[in-house]
């Protein structure tokens, strides 16, 4: 049996309490069931493990336990990745935990990959000013006071401009 979680193939789910080390290079997730569907209640990793209470020395088995209203009612689903490193398999959970948000990796924050790239100066070509590196060659003039808008950050798909008189920001689309 198994169950597919976005695009990974986790084997199982099996009760908590009939499984049995060892366990090796495994992304794994503890379900609780209710009727016939799984709710994911935790997502963690293994590098290796030979404990058979691996599991209940959790620092969040109480929660596991109170999510599912009974130990009875937890289940296992695991991902081999043999042949993976430690960032690989946490990569993986970082994905689940954005996607599924499960209640008891409420500790665990994981923050979005940015949309944006900010590029230093020293990415620009040395010859260029930040100013000359812009794609579009337009005076801006700052709406509130008229004085020269001067380009201060250059990101992937938008410059930060500011006004040289009253020190207002202003952002505008890189074409």
């Amino acid at each position: 049996m198994s169950i597919q979680i976005l695009q990974y193939e986790f084997l199982g789910p099996i009760k908590l309490d009939e499984w049995g080390p060892p366990m090796e290079k495994v992304v794994y997730l503890i379900l609780s069931r209710t009727q016939d569907s799984f709710n994911i209640l935790y997502v963690g990793d293994c590098e290796k493990t030979v404990e058979k209470n691996f599991f209940v020395k959790n620092l969040d088995f109480n929660c596991w336990v109170q999510k599912a209203r009974s130990e009875n009612s937890l289940y296992l689903a695991i991902l081999p990745m043999f042949q993976s490193n430690q960032s690989k398999r946490k990569g993986i959970v970082e994905k689940i935990l954005l996607r599924f948000r499960p209640p008891c990796n409420a500790k665990a924050t994981i923050k979005p990959p940015p949309d944006y790239i900010i590029r230093s100066k020293s990415d620009l070509s040395p010859s260029k000013s930040l100013n000359d590196n812009l794609e579009f060659e337009e005076k801006v003039s700052c709406p509130c006071c008229g004085s020269k808008m001067e380009k201060t950050k250059i990101l992937e798909k938008t410059t930060v401009l500011k006004c040289t008189g009253c020190g207002l920001s202003d952002t505008r689309l890189n074409s």
